[in-house]
């Protein structure tokens, strides 16, 4: 009790980058650094940053209302061999890298563990590949309320991440993706979230990753049986734009349902195969399901669906969603790799505003069980 208490009393505010690095160095479990409103410069680089489940390290802004802004650096707030810490209320700004990083700090079999990220900011990131938050080995996390706009690469990018919830952050135009899961990425639930203009996808699940950057390390995993993303669920998102919302690529199971896509610019899903040695799984197992598709016929491609060589598209599964092309609604019903089952074509959805960013439905729409905003029923 007596260690509880103090604890909690370990509160350190900070005014500047160097001061944030020095009281970071120095924290013990249950410290609170605080970060007073100001421009900080980025390039900041923390690790060895330990809490405890019961008494966490929490870096936050003393007043959410006027968090602190890190302005440049090669990444804004670098973070490596960490565990049990709360990043709460953060500005980041025009790094020249990417703009929060997270990683193991190159110790494969030792990723970092246990963090959230709790309103973070990430914007004005360069074109190329400049992710707006890079995770690379980290185990449990909570993505929270964040917003990333205008990055290169990924606004979150995972290689080798696992048991992680990315839930009601907004994505806005960006580089090549919203969020990408790959190098042995798995059970990672992506809910509630605005991806608004996220480039080539808006969800990557998989990738092509070199196979030195595994988590495990890809000798660990079973010949045979390795795979870019693994138990992967996407659900009760809103997409509006991107080349193609959904991608699978290299996936062994993942689950994307009850989401609503908004004129994608060519396909609703492509199904791919981009690491295509023998000892990986193609890809296999999606589920598509209760979602809420609307398009029109000048931006639809192969009937809404890619489907790449070396994949197993026979294994996917289709069921319960509503499809509407609002220019020619006798062209609503897609071009899918097996049959679905009780779909639903060519029905208006009735969306309250969709032209001021309203894509929600009406109580009298025959649309409101599919989609983001849709109750799934009772069982």
């Amino acid at each position: 009790m007596i260690f509880l208490t103090l604890a909690l009393l370990d509160v350190v505010r900070v005014s500047n980058s160097a001061e944030f690095v020095a009281a970071a160095k120095a924290a013990r479990p249950g410290r609170t650094i605080l970060l007073e409103p100001g421009e900080y410069k980025g390039g900041v680089h923390i690790e060895n940053l330990h809490g405890t489940a019961m008494l966490p390290i929490t870096i936050s802004a003393s007043d959410r209302t006027k968090p602190p802004v890190f302005v440049g650096g090669g990444s804004g707030i670098q973070f490596s061999k960490i565990s049990f810490v709360e990043i709460r209320n953060i500005t980041i700004r025009n790094a020249r890298d990417n703009g929060i990083n997270i990683d193991d700090g190159g110790d494969l079999d030792k990723p970092s563990e246990s963090v959230t990220l709790d309103n973070i900011r990430v914007a004005d990131l360069p074109g190329g590949n400049h992710d707006g938050i890079k995770l690379s080995g980290l185990s449990g996390f909570n993505i929270v309320a964040c917003t990333v706009e205008r990055w290169g690469g990924s606004a979150i990018d995972m290689v080798g991440c696992d048991n992680g919830f990315i839930n009601k952050c907004t994505f806005r135009t960006g580089g090549s993706n919203g969020v990408q899961m790959k190098g042995g990425t798995s059970f990672v639930n992506v809910n509630g979230n605005m991806f608004d203009s996220c480039g080539e996808r808006s969800v990557n699940i998989g990738g092509s990753t070199g196979l030195p950057y595994f988590r495990p390390p890809i000798e660990n995993i079973a010949s045979g049986s390795r795979f870019e993303a693994k138990d992967i669920s996407v659900v009760y998102n809103t997409f509006v734009g991107s080349t193609s919302p959904i991608a699978f690529v290299g996936v062994d199971g993942a689950n994307v349902r009850f989401n609503t896509i908004y004129r994608p610019g060519r396909w609703a899903i492509r199904i791919l195969q981009e690491t295509s040695t023998p000892d990986f799984v193609r890809c296999r197992n999606g589920v598509f399901e209760s979602n809420l598709i609307a398009f029109q016929s000048d931006s639809w491609a192969s009937g809404g669906v890619n489907i790449g060589g070396g994949t197993e598209p026979s294994s996917f599964r289709f069921a319960r969603n509503f499809w509407y092309c609002e220019d020619q609604p006798s062209r609503s019903k897609p071009k899918l790799p097996t049959e679905e089952l009780e779909g639903v074509y060519g029905k208006e959805p009735m969306f309250v505003d969709a032209a001021k960013g309203n894509y929600d439905v009406g109580i009298s729409s025959i649309a409101k069980k599919y989609g983001a905003g849709a109750i799934p029923p009772q069982h």
